[in-house]
């Protein structure tokens, strides 16, 4: 293993300590960087990273049982190079542990910190020699102690769902997010069954891996294919990568051809494309979201997919406009959220994440809601989702918009890591009651 792969992880590493980016985005453009190298390369980069990211709590915990320093007191250089190392060590077996500890110590000194190669390669040879039997919170003494740092999440997550879903359920969403997550696709809906079939020998030529899901005959997940824009159907649009909650909570919408749908926070847009061919040429459907940026990443997709019929526009949800109100058949609003639904994806969210943001991100949720409902016609539909596992953000705030506004909840469904096959994500169907 060539020796700056693992300075292109700590590199990457100081970054997200830096708040630079989310993970996954910073991964994603650091593998585009070095495009250039080997595939086994780019894999244990990205490997390396998101694991470490993911695996944090657990591994701070025990390198403060065998260093002689904190870690929240090292040198952030130091901090992350033994993570990263830490994380070899326990979960990469097929990289040797001398291999590791020699690798981190000649990173230390070329990094100009050669006064600590003796501490960094103190303490990892000790959490080698010690890895079969390294410590855990003692499950008797706190259950709850024991899942956050056994599934390397904050403890005040865990006492949050534990306080919804109770300790048996919590730990299978913990061990949910920590399991392998393919790609979801899904093909148009307006592809036949043969054509659909004979993409998926062509992908399967070419290495990939796909399972149709028991949900929807035009889902899919996916495993072995790095690059989905290589893939055959993709340039001509024939599918998205999309994940199969989303797919369902547009579903659940119940739109009908010929009608028109506002989606008032679209990006990147798999919403609003699925809208666009369920509402059918004689539908419309409008994807607004709050920067040009971000609606670049749904006419991108617009453009691919062929969508006439979907117009894309810069919109702040938290404002009303006057000349839609009224005029949609269903209204999305998959609105900015807490993201705890997605954290086997973006990794480092639970790090960033506080108690007191998830009560700003309900307020600005109300807001969006407070200022968009009208949009909706008497008997029309709003289609409220979020990403995330958090009562206050899901249950209640479907509840919260049916007391408020002239709106009955019709359906619900929360989505659960561990137990379904996909994301953690909400969605509630409310109809608009018809004026007496």
């Amino acid at each position: 293993m060539a020796e700056n792969t693992r300075e292109i992880v700590l590199d990457t590493l100081l970054s997200l300590e830096r708040e630079e980016d989310f993970s996954h985005r910073l991964v994603r453009a650091v593998l585009n960087k070095y495009n250039y190298m080997d595939e086994r390369d780019k894999g244990f980069i990205k490997r390396v990273t998101e694991g470490t990211i993911e695996r944090q709590i657990e591994l701070d915990y025990y390198l403060d049982q065998f260093s002689s320093v904190p870690v929240r007191r090292m040198k952030p250089l130091i901090r992350c190079l033994l993570r990263m190392s830490v994380y070899q060590l326990l979960y990469m077996d097929s990289v040797p542990d001398s291999a590791v500890c020699n690798e981190a110590c000649k990173l230390a000194q070329k990094r100009k910190f050669a006064n600590l190669k003796g501490f960094v390669n103190g303490v990892l040879r000790k959490i080698s020699r010690e890895k079969e039997h390294l410590p855990l919170p003692d499950e008797t003494q706190g259950r709850r102690a024991y899942l956050a740092v056994r599934y390397s999440m904050p403890r005040w997550i865990v006492d949050l769902w534990c306080g919804q879903y109770g300790e048996e359920r919590t730990q299978r969403i913990l061990e949910g997010l920590l399991s392998v997550h393919p790609v979801s696709i899904r093909f148009r809906t307006d592809l036949a069954e043969a054509e659909r079939r004979q993409l998926v020998d062509r992908m399967t030529k070419q290495g990939a891996r796909l399972t149709q899901s028991s949900a929807l005959p035009y889902l899919y997940t996916m495993e072995h294919a790095e690059d989905l824009t290589q893939l055959p159907g993709y340039a001509d649009g024939a599918f998205l990568v999309q994940d199969a909650s989303s797919v369902l909570a547009v579903e659940a919408a119940q739109i009908a051809p010929g009608d028109a749908v506002l989606d008032i926070c679209a990006a990147p847009g798999g919403k609003g494309m699925l809208a666009a061919e369920l509402a059918g040429a004689k539908g419309c459907v409008t994807a607004r979201d709050l920067t040009e940026k971000k609606t670049a990443l749904i006419e991108e997709n617009r453009a691919r997919m062929g969508l006439e019929n979907l117009r894309v526009e810069v919109f702040d949800a938290t404002q009303t406009d006057a000349e839609s109100v009224g005029k949609a058949d269903v209204l999305l609003a998959d609105v900015p959220c807490s993201g705890l639904g997605v954290l086997g994806k973006k990794r480092d969210i639970k790090y960033r994440m506080t108690p007191e943001k998830m009560k700003e991100i309900a307020a600005l949720q109300r807001r969006i809601i407070e200022n968009s409902w009208q949009y909706v016609k008497p008997g029309g539909v709003l289609l409220y989702s979020t990403c995330t596992i958090h009562a206050e953000e899901n249950e209640q705030m479907a509840r919260w918009i049916a007391a408020q506004f002239p709106f009955m909840l019709e359906e619900e469904r929360q989505f659960l890591p561990g137990e379904d096959e996909t994301d953690g994500f909400y969605y509630a169907r409310l109809r608009r009651q018809r004026e007496s």
